[in-house]
């Protein structure tokens, strides 16, 4: 037996305790990401907001192709009855971010500080920064163990179907959350903040992760009668994250093209990911080596043409004097 199909056969046994390890997981990408700090004094614009577009890419992908499509093809009935349910889910998904949103004090990267949202806060930026991320990973968190937590309600090859999904969800959240952690820990270190300091505070915004899929995961798997709507409830908050959050976040200087080719790309890593690890699914064998084959493919040609924009990279050896001499 593969890895994978223990990683799925896992899955099944123990979805709960999936949704954890998944988040994990997850929550370690951002750290690592986060952990860049100590490499880098500072970051190209250019690479920040790319990197933010291919947050956003993969999040609209993850909404469809592993939340809104299960959810309506598990709803009972036909037409407009049966897609009524995701429409409820992901209404209520998108209100309750909102919500959030006007309550909880926080700052979107690339904005000023006067421009923080929430309630009025004498809070430090540092502060306000990590939680504008923290407020996008809880719908991140919340679909991987909805994911899970669904599994354990099917049985047969639905839960395989599933399990698959919910693993390809997991390890696109982690790929763009590698990214996500750096662009938290970069500002925070041209603000002045120490590196660890920096990695701290980086890695701290996807704490909140693994509490999130916990939580879903355990809703789902004791109440199965919400399982469209609380697919389509983490679709709804992961695309208003998207386009009250990660889109303006690109918009704020002249890479915005840089960003939408970002966006484009995390859009097919993620869509290639979810169709990629369930295509013959009913022996659950992946073509690990194409994906990845495919996927090394991608990113070498995107940052390759992306480099004429990064103007001041500076070669290793510069950023190790820059490293030990500041």
């Amino acid at each position: 037996m593969s890895t994978f199909d223990q990683l799925v056969e896992f899955g099944k046994e123990h979805p709960i305790l999936s949704a954890l390890y998944a988040s994990l997981f997850t929550w370690a990408l951002t750290a690592l990401g986060a952990g860049l700090v100590f490499f880098f004094k500072k970051m190209n614009r250019a690479v920040l907001d790319g990197m933010l577009g291919f947050t956003g890419g993969v999040m609209v992908a993850a909404s469809f192709w592993s939340l809104l499509a299960p959810a309506i093809e598990n709803s009972p009935g036909e037409g407009f009855m049966r897609v009524l349910p995701s429409a409820i889910g992901f209404a209520l998904g998108a209100l309750a971010l909102f919500g959030m949103d006007k309550i909880l004090p926080h700052l979107h990267i690339n904005f000023k500080e006067s421009e923080a949202e929430g309630v009025k806060t004498s809070w430090h930026k540092t502060t306000l920064l990590v939680l504008a991320i923290t407020l996008h990973n809880i719908p991140e968190g919340l679909a991987v163990g909805v994911l899970f937590g669904a599994a354990s309600t099917l049985v047969g090859a639905e839960q395989t179907e599933m399990i698959i999904a919910a693993i390809s969800l997991a390890i696109g959240i982690g790929i763009q959350n590698f990214p996500e952690g750096f662009a938290v820990a970069m500002p925070l270190r041209r603000q002045g903040v120490s590196r660890l300091k920096s990695f701290w505070y980086g890695q701290l915004s996807a704490v909140v992760e693994p509490v999130a899929a916990v939580v879903g995961a355990v809703a789902v798997s004791f109440f199965t009668p919400i399982l469209p709507y609380a697919l389509a409830f983490a679709a709804g908050a992961m695309i208003f994250v998207v386009v009250e959050e990660v889109i303006p976040e690109t918009q704020r200087d002249k890479y915005t093209d840089i960003a939408t080719l970002g966006f484009i790309g995390g859009f097919i890593v993620m869509m290639s990911l979810d169709v990629g690890l369930g295509f013959e699914i009913n022996n659950y064998k992946v073509k690990a080596k194409q994906i990845l084959f495919g996927f090394l493919y991608f990113a070498t040609k995107y940052f390759s043409e992306a480099r004429i924009y990064f103007s001041n990279l500076q070669c290793l050896s510069r950023k190790w004097k820059d490293f030990y001499f500041s």
